[in-house]
This record gives structure tokens, sequence and C-alpha cells, in this order.
């Protein structure tokens, strides 16, 4: 019975302890912490979570030799030294994204679970949802043909008051808006569908949002060998319509799914392909439906994997290729050029500090509060469906 430590008790905690409460059999949540101690008894409470206590200090759960593994749910400005702590004590990690801040900590992070050996997993609950599974497989086999083109549209809405939480707002404790918050999860998805690009040019601004430094919106234009990617996410988008859409060569897929194909008259305009809409239907409706979907999928992936059940599939590696293409965003953004993948650790977009003195301030936080009357989290369109 694996013993399960989460740190921090904020909306998204209630996410993984929800899910980590579904595997009576393999593991029982043990210890919550917060800073606001009495928001990790309230989850403690709430949940009914019997024999968990309650931290103020994440140094106090390390010490528990009944502690074998610790989720993370904390701003992520916090992500990198309570994990590499952690993996230090001898502990796996689950880190919400981002992964960390910038590549610097996410290298440091990476090294401990090397050294450590011990496993670090980053949480990338949209590649366990069936349209993105399906997407891969039929990419994958080849049954969707060459990528030519994909449109990723993170689109999302967020209240001018979503940044009056004391940490979001801010380069140093939130390390970006809406392409590191929000965007995060296409991103993954379109470096696991398609692979890395080896340019980037992007712009980032802020529209909607006056009480942060970051960015609401952002484009990205993403160059590969033979194909292109664009993102356009934004956090002043109502309706919340996330999509990708790749074109192959033989015809258009997506989440959520629609297809079409095309093929030429004598004069190079288009009617339909039938036989190539019904392979990719049929290739489609042929793969099965996964049995289970978001955080509480990978969860059982990470404690199967603790118990050399089977491999980890989202590793510090996946994580880290994500936060390099938010770093390349914010580069090009800044300075205006494309950017070159991948950053070398001599770049400035390399390490937080450097990264965070070339980033724009749209405006200033001038308002905090230290939490808001509600945890609850909706998840608009949800990502996928």
């Amino acid at each position: 019975m694996l013993g399960i430590a989460i740190v921090g008790a904020g909306a998204i905690a209630n996410v993984h302890a929800d899910a980590f409460l579904k595997y009576p059999e393999l593991c029982e949540i043990r210890a919550v912490s917060d800073l606001y101690v009495e928001k990790a008894q309230a989850m403690i409470d709430e949940k009914e979570i019997t024999g968990a206590v309650a931290y103020t200090e994440y140094q106090d759960i390390l010490t528990r030799d009944d502690i074998d593994a610790v989720s993370i749910c904390l701003p992520p400005g916090a992500h990198a030294e309570i994990a590499i702590a952690a993996l230090n004590a001898g502990k796996h990690v689950l880190i919400e994204k981002p992964m960390a801040p910038s590549l610097e900590e996410c290298d440091r992070i990476i090294e401990a679970a090397e050294q450590a050996g011990r496993l670090v997993s980053v949480v990338a609950q949209n590649r366990y949802k069936t349209p993105h599974y399906k997407l891969k497989q039929l990419l994958e086999s080849g049954t969707a043909g060459k990528p030519l083109h994909m449109v990723v549209n993170s689109l999302w809405w967020r209240g001018e008051n979503y940044y009056d939480i004391w940490w979001r707002g801010k380069w140093d404790t939130e390390g970006g808006g809406a392409v590191t918050s929000h965007a995060v999860h296409h991103l993954d998805l379109m470096q696991w569908l398609i692979g890395m690009p080896k340019r980037v040019t992007a712009v980032i601004t802020n529209v909607a949002h006056p009480n942060s430094e970051l960015e609401d919106m952002g484009i990205a234009i993403f160059e590969y060998d033979g194909m292109i990617a664009q993102l356009t996410t934004s956090i002043a988008f109502h309706g919340e319509e996330q999509e990708i859409i790749i074109q192959t060569d033989k015809g258009r897929l997506s989440a959520p799914w629609r297809t079409a194909a095309a093929k030429a008259l004598p004069n190079g305009f288009p009617e339909e392909n039938v036989a190539a809409l019904s392979e990719l239907e049929a290739g489609y409706a042929n793969l099965p439906d996964l049995e289970l979907e978001g955080h509480p999928a990978q969860v059982l992936n990470f404690l199967r994997a603790i118990n050399g059940e089977e491999p980890l599939l989202i590793d510090g590696v996946q994580g880290r290729r994500t936060m390099e293409l938010i770093m390349a965003i914010y580069k090009s953004a800044a300075t205006h050029q494309p950017v070159e993948l991948p950053l070398s650790p001599s770049d400035p977009f390399y390490v937080g500090e450097t990264m965070i003195a070339q980033m724009p301030r749209f405006f200033e936080k001038t308002h905090s509060v230290e939490n808001f009357a509600t945890s609850k989290i909706t998840l608009g369109r949800d990502v996928g469906k």
C-alpha cells in the first residue's frame, strides 16, 4: 500500500485527491499540507480521508517513512524546490502542470529524480482523453496519412478577478499567463502528437485582465520539416471552443472528432473523396474508447509504475519539452524574432531570472487576496470533448 502526501490544498488538489481515492487497493492519502493548514484539514474532513494528517510545512511530511509519493499542487514557482526536496527524501513525485517556470528548474528536477532513483511525472491528463488517444493511434499507424498542417485552439474564459489570488498575475510566482497556465495543455498534446518543431514565432498581449503582469492572449507559429502548426490561446474567449485540427495528405481529423476528405476535379477544385473519408471514419470508429480518462487515468499509471507493473507514460522529459515550447514562445514574443530550437543552457530564456527580466509587464498587479471564497473549478467545453 503506497502512502500519498498532497502538498497544497487549493482547487486542483481536490482533483488529485479524488483521483488517488479511486484506488484504495493501491494507495492511501496519509498527509495533506498547506500554508493555510485549515484548508488542508478542511479537504481531509470533506473527503473523509481517514487517518490523514494536516500539516503547515511540507518538510514535516518528507520525514515520514510511510510516505512513498508526493503530489505537488502548488503555484508553479514552488514546484522545483518541493519536487527536488521530495526526491532527495526518497519520494516519488507527481507535479501538476506546468512542470516548473524555467528549463533550468526542469533539468534540476530530472537530475534529482535520476540521482534518487525515483519517478517524477508531470500532469498531462488530456493525453488520457479518448479523442486525443485515437488521433495518436491514427497518426502512428499511418492511417491518418502524412501531417501537413495543425491548428491548435486553446481558448478559455477567465474573469478579471481570476488574477486576484496572491500568486497569479506575476512572472515570479506564476511563471506566465495564458500560455503557461492554459495553453500548456494543448502544447503538450501538440508535441506528443507531432513532435518538437525546429522554429517558433509568436506574439503575446493582455487585453482584458488589468490586475496581471502576464499575457491573456497569444498566437504562435511552429515550423517543422514539411509542415506548419499554429496555436491561438486566450482566456478572454466566450464559449471556450478548444480544438485540435490536423490536415494530412489523406484528409482532415480533429478533436473533437470531425473528418473530411477531398480529391481534385480535372480543374483542381475539390470534390468529396468518399473512399478516403470512409477509411478515416472507420479507422477512428474501430479504435476502442479509453476505460479511464483524465487525472484518474494518469494517477493509476503513476501508481502502477511505482510498483513496477507498467512503464511511466509521462515523465519529466515529457514535461520539460512542453516548457521548452513555452519558453520559445516567450522568447520570440519578447525579442520579436523567430526562435530556433532547442534552447541551450546559455540562452537567457533557459533560466527563470533572466527570462523574467526580458518579459513585458502588461499591467501592474495592484491588489490580491489570500484565498478565494470558492475552490470550484469549471472546465468549460473540456479539452477534447
